[in-house]
């Protein structure tokens, strides 16, 4: 038995293996004999209680779902701590479930077929009737699980540690119990305990229909024959020798005669006779039982194909069984799905009844919501034009003020043509952002003509900015517009004789370097220009784009600024203020234009303040004006302020220079008000410098 049992383990350690347990001893004994000749270390196994009462009056068992549910804390405690911890220290893993039906090897059954389970191992049943149950009844939960499991599964009965029963068995049950019995698979034992050979025609053979039905109980085996026929001679008949195995119970109704009737028990009952055990002895020491050892193996190939055939029924009658069930609930299910779809379709005409007014009432409304955005965009339209109708005619207003208004002399475009003798690049003395610059005559006089770009941006505008502001304001450090030539965008200029600041500085046709008096003298010269343009009436402005290039020098060195046609006016109320003027788009030159106003937009007086304090480090170093100001910056940090000063104009005055130096840093700081202001600080400050330059000159 011990090897059959440790053969049966060996095959089956990687399968699925189901347990049911309750709170019974012999559930204890299941799972112990499991772990012990199924699993192996580090497989799994599948506790399983089924509940047949709910637990408590809301727990209803429908609710749960068909495959299980995990345990609660309660029943936890109550069926499965045990037995987990009894798995954990041999290094098997259990998992546990509780299935609910009122049927337990129904919900069992279910549940083996629906998850493929190749092991079920029960407890027997630990009630004293239980025999009786099963002898009379059939209805205990082994016989049922070992009628209604699959073909594919196998059924442990465990009882007191030991193998009670293990299906599959067919009709005639305990099978395996019967081949494992001593007193079969050891013929010379069975024959030892058999009757008198003598007796053999006394005593019948009854019922030996029921013989196989109490198999499972089997103590003793007796041997029946022919009452004319020997064992010997039997043996030569083509079913052989026929075996009864009769539990204790039948065996203590065999013999319940007294012993003052055992006599009578030896006589002649129908056609068979019972064998003397003494005989039998004699004969089996005579001959070997080898045909009654080919038979018995005969009899095992019938009985397991009966068994496989009977098992093979009942799986499918069970099966019929579970489609018929599933066939009802489907059908039942459909039934409910009928209605609901009634119930569903019924509302879906209501609710569509609904959205059809709703729709109605939404159309109606989008055709008003359409008449009014026709109405609104009529009335936008008209606005529109309006707005550009007014803007032509601002247009035209300033057109004519520029044109007719300020007082400029107009020139022809054949006096222009004459005097720059066609435009002629031999008299090109310079080109800016609007346009080159020629050297030209006119009305005797030597002028600068700056001709327009014809595919300039903005250029049209430019063009009035700059006479609209140069017609209106004299000044002796702002160059004079002598005219214009309105159609072409031709402006005349006064001519100054030593061009721009920027090319007297980097010495451009090698011009002589710019003496140390005429620097500091230009620099207040920009300053006051720069203050009259920020204090003029009634709207202060905003040059914008100031810069070496733009400052002129005339043949005495005395510097007048130009190019006014990016200039804007601020009104006077916020000239001042911190955010004072914001603008659509920064305009000016890279490194001379404020960082602040160039990120937010904001315009101010100090916008103009910023590229001042460029152009005073380029005075005083002549050098280009990327990077100038943190180079002035260290030099001074480092003592050595002389190395970034011009090296082409000898006699330098230091202190003059540094304190010009520090006053440029000032101006270029990144915030507007912490630059100094241009009256009040730069002004006074450059007329020091001047008059200190001058009395140490004297």
């Amino acid at each position: 038995m011990q090897m059959i049992t440790n053969e049966l383990g060996a095959a089956t350690a990687a399968k699925t293996t189901v347990i049911a347990i309750n709170t019974g001893r012999n559930s204890q004994c299941a799972v112990k004999w499991a772990v012990d000749h199924l699993l192996k270390k580090n497989s799994n196994c599948i506790l399983i209680h089924v509940r047949t009462k709910p637990l408590n009056s809301s727990d209803h068992i429908v609710d749960v779902p068909k495959h299980g549910r995990p345990p609660t804390h309660e029943e936890l405690h109550q069926f499965f701590l045990p037995f987990r911890g009894f798995c954990a220290r041999k290094g098997i893993e259990a998992k546990e479930l509780v299935l609910h039906d009122i049927d337990v090897p129904s919900a069992l059954t279910a549940y083996v077929i629906e998850n493929f389970i190749n092991y079920v191992v029960i407890g027997a049943s630990a009630s004293p009737w239980s025999v009786l149950i099963r002898k009379f009844k059939e209805v205990d939960m082994s016989s049922t699980l070992a009628k209604s499991l699959p073909k594919s599964s196998t059924l442990y009965v465990i009882s007191k540690g030991n193998v009670q029963h293990i299906r599959p068995t067919g009709p005639i049950r305990d099978i395996v119990t019967l081949l494992q019995n001593d007193q079969l698979m050891q013929p010379n034992k069975l024959f030892a305990h058999t009757p008198n050979c003598e007796d053999l025609n006394r005593k019948p053979f009854k019922d030996a229909n029921k013989a196989w039905e109490p198999l499972h109980d089997m103590k003793d085996v007796t041997l029946m024959t022919p009452c004319k026929s020997n064992i010997l001679e039997d043996n030569n008949s083509p079913r052989g020798p026929r075996l009864s195995a009769g539990s204790s119970s039948s065996q203590t109704s065999s013999n319940r005669s007294s012993p003052a009737n055992s006599n009578d028990s030896s006589g002649k009952h129908g056609n068979h006779e019972v064998i003397n055990s003494d005989n039998t002895k004699r004969l089996l020491s005579s001959k070997p039982p080898i045909r009654i050892e080919a038979k018995i193996k005969k009899l095992k190939l019938e009985l397991k194909k009966t068994t496989e055939q009977y098992g093979m029924a009942c799986r499918e009658a069970v099966l019929a069984k579970l489609k018929a069930s599933e066939i009802e609930k489907f059908r039942e299910e459909e039934e409910q799905n009928v209605e609901k779809a009634r119930l569903a379709e019924e509302a879906a005409l209501a609710l569509a009844e609904v959205e059809t007014q709703k729709a109605k009432a939404a159309l109606e409304a989008a055709e008003m919501s359409q008449r009014l955005a026709e109405i609104e965009t009529q009335k936008r339209k008209l606005a529109e034009l309006k707005v550009k109708h007014e803007k032509e005619q601002r247009i035209r207003t300033l057109q004519e003020v520029v044109y007719n208004s300020i007082p400029y002399r107009r020139y022809d475009i054949k006096e222009i043509q004459v005097a720059t003798n066609g435009f002629d690049n031999a008299l090109k003395i310079g080109e800016g952002g609007y346009g080159p610059v020629f050297k030209g005559v006119l009305d005797h006089t030597i002028v600068a003509i700056k001709v327009l770009k014809p595919d300039l941006a903005h250029g049209e505008r430019q063009f009035q900015q700059e006479v609209l502001i140069l017609s209106k304001i004299r000044h002796p450090n702002m160059v004079l517009l002598l005219g214009a030539c309105p159609e072409f965008g031709c402006l005349v200029y006064e001519h100054m004789e030593n061009g721009s600041l920027e090319d007297r500085l980097f010495q451009k046709d090698e011009t002589p370097p710019i003496p140390w008096k005429n620097r500091f003298k230009i620099a207040y010269e920009i300053a006051t220009g720069l203050l009259f343009l920020h204090q003029s009436k009634p709207d202060p402005i905003v040059h914008r784009d100031m810069k070496p290039g733009n400052i002129l020098l005339d043949k005495n060195y005395v510097s007048k600024i130009s190019d006014v046609g990016l200039a804007r006016l601020v009104p006077a109320s916020i000239a001042n203020k911190t955010t004072q003027y914001r603008m659509t788009g920064a305009a000016g030159t890279f490194c001379y234009i404020d960082p602040e106003y160039q990120q937010t937009g904001l315009l101010g007086v100090k916008s103009d303040i910023f590229s001042f304090g460029m152009i005073l480090l380029q005075i005083i170093t002549a050098k280009p004006p990327m990077g100038l100001s943190h180079i002035v910056e260290e030099a001074i940090k480092k003592g050595n302020f002389m190395n970034v000063l011009d090296p082409n104009v000898p006699n330098c005055p230091v202190e003059e220079a540094l304190a010009c130096a520090k006053l440029a840093l000032k101006c270029i700081e990144y915030r507007k008000r912490d630059r100094p202001d241009l009256a009040t600080v730069i002004l006074p400050e450059l007329n020091r410098i001047s008059h200190i330059w001058n009395s140490d000159e004297e």
